[in-house]
């Protein structure tokens, strides 16, 4: 006999909420504006950077051609300033956030008097009419400024000092420098600027130009970023059009669905029960109709469901990190090999080693990849057996294997005997010493104590530690701190797919790495 259905509420209901509540997303999205402001901003100073690159690399050669060998130019930069990460590479990373960072007033105009530097008056004049040109494509305010801050090429400003300014007089010193400051436009605002962040503000970026430690000079460049809330007043008239448009089309929508969803649901009741059941084909061809709904199809679901989610989970969450463990290690392969393929004959023999070793390095990372997968593909299917263990002898193993990079100490206060394999204890063991060796320990002490049915494995070692933001994470698959060091972040794991299968437990003892280590311990049952 079936249970009496508990809701009351119809599918066509719920249908209806939920096809009102997309209708809602679009309004509701204007609360959300911002998001995609910062995204423009973002872009606004990733095209600006990517200019003033361009900019700076022909005004350092410029310069460059002219000093003679013997004569220093320019100020020194800022030791901190160089970020490289090698000696090939100088990324600049953008810096803006419209949500956090402050939108300062208008620029201050330079000031008269100050002579321009040697040779930049003269790189200056003859970079302006190319600046003029490229200005009517990418609408950006484009100076160049020698060490000095003096404007020497630009439509504006040119013979001015804007060294007052404070992301100039930053750049100056070698550090890249951006900035929001507002915008003061002769137009009108429109009327829906009172909710956004982005209307009237203008993107400055200040990139110095360096060579060998010393700053020849700045490019200064500014834009506006495009304005969301411009464009849609502009076209308010279509977005009430598209807006009723929308609402009728959900008003059908939702009758549609009602009636062509409600009934394959319940034919699909009447296949799932007897898929249940063990009739393999039910679900293949439509037959037969049932007379529940929605709360009869998730009870029938439910009980196939039972034993395929929690493998189906696993399942996907395994891929993801696995696909995501792979694909740096080929990503950082298939750049090295381009990068040798490109460079193969003007490329000097240090520099193809070094790339040679980086896919030899990264090739080693997926092999290790590989083997630790199949540790933990095996863990996880592990099936408990009836085998028991004795710690003493396994615990003695494990000191003795690592005794020449260890020191161990072992305090066994156990007598009795452990429901888990030897080999199984042994693998446990192993991964968390290894563990320890990874975060810097050359000590380790394990202590072994019984409680009333069960024993406890603490293994205390002097390394680096865990921080407490880290501390919730380490059990996760594939997360370590140690990538560069060859982690692979599937030794605990295995660890956790191991004790589990057993029946125990293992946990991070909460605090102990503020007196220095990390401390774990592994609850295991013991034999009557």
């Amino acid at each position: 006999m079936k249970k009496p259905l508990k809701a009351r509420i119809r599918l066509r209901t719920i249908l209806l909420i939920v096809n009102i509540m997309v209708f809602m997303l679009p309004l509701a999205g204007v609360m959300f504006f911002r998001l995609y402001e910062n995204a423009l901003v973002q872009q606004t100073e990733n095209e600006l950077i990517t200019q003033a690159a361009v900019l700076a690399a022909v005004y350092k050669d410029e310069i460059l051609k002219r000093l003679p060998e013997t004569e220093s130019y320019g100020v020194p930069a800022d030791p901190a300033s160089i970020t490289k990460i090698d000696e090939y590479y100088t990324p600049v990373i953008p810096q803006l956030d419209l949500s956090r960072t402050q939108v300062l007033p208008p620029r201050e105009d330079g000031k008269p008097g100050t002579i321009a530097a040697l040779y930049a008056e003269e790189i200056g004049q003859a970079l302006t009419p190319v600046i003029t040109e490229a200005q009517k494509t990418n609408l950006s305010g484009i100076k160049i400024l020698d060490f000095k801050g003096v404007v020497v090429a630009g439509r504006q400003e040119v013979g001015l000092d804007l060294s007052n300014v404070p992301e100039v007089r930053r750049a100056l010193k070698g550090y890249y420098t951006s900035v929001i400051r507002e915008r003061i436009s002769d137009e009108p605002p429109p009327a829906l600027a009172s909710i956004s962040r982005g209307t009237g503000i203008r993107v400055f970026v200040a990139l110095p130009i360096v060579n060998e430690g010393r700053v020849l000079g700045v490019v200064y460049l500014s834009r506006t970023p495009q304005n969301i809330l411009k464009h849609m007043y502009a076209e308010k008239g279509k977005v009430i059009i598209v807006g009723l448009i929308l609402a009728g089309a959900t008003l059908l929508i939702a009758l549609m669905t009602s009636y062509m969803i409600s009934r394959p649901i319940k034919r699909l009741i009447d296949r799932t029960e007897r898929f249940a059941a063990g009739d393999s084909k039910a679900l293949q061809m439509p037959e037969g109709a049932g007379v529940q709904e929605i709360e009869l199809l998730e009870e029938s679901f439910s009980r196939m469901a039972q034993s395929l989610t929690e493998r189906s989970e696993y399942i996907r969450n395994f891929a993801m990190h696995v696909s995501h463990e792979f694909k740096t290690p080929i990503t950082a392969i298939q750049g090295s090999a381009e990068l040798l393929l490109d460079h193969l004959y003007d490329m000097d023999e240090a520099k193809k080693r070094q790339f040679l070793m980086n896919i030899i390095a990264d090739s080693d990372r997926l092999k290790r990849l590989v083997s630790r997968l199949l540790e933990l593909a095996r863990a996880d299917n592990l099936i408990a057996s009836d085998d028991v263990c004795d710690p003493a002898g396994v615990l003695q193993k494990v000191c003795d294997r690592y005794n020449e990079t260890l020191k161990m100490s072992l305090d066994n206060k156990g007598r009795s005997n452990l429901r888990i394999s030897a080999e199984n204890l042994e693998t446990v063991l192993i991964n968390l010493c290894d563990n320890a060796l990874q975060n810097g320990a050359d000590e380790l002490q394990i202590s072994v104590r019984e409680q009333e049915h069960s024993a406890v494995i603490r293994l205390q070692d002097n390394g680096c530690g865990i921080s407490a933001a880290n501390a919730a994470k380490i059990f996760t698959p594939f997360f370590t701190t140690r990538r560069q060091e060859g982690g692979t972040g599937i030794g605990l794991g295995i660890v956790t797919s191991i004790i589990h299968a057993y029946g125990g437990a293992v946990r991070l003892v909460e605090g102990s790495s503020r007196s220095g280590g990390a401390c774990f311990e592994i609850i295991l049952q013991k034999t009557k």
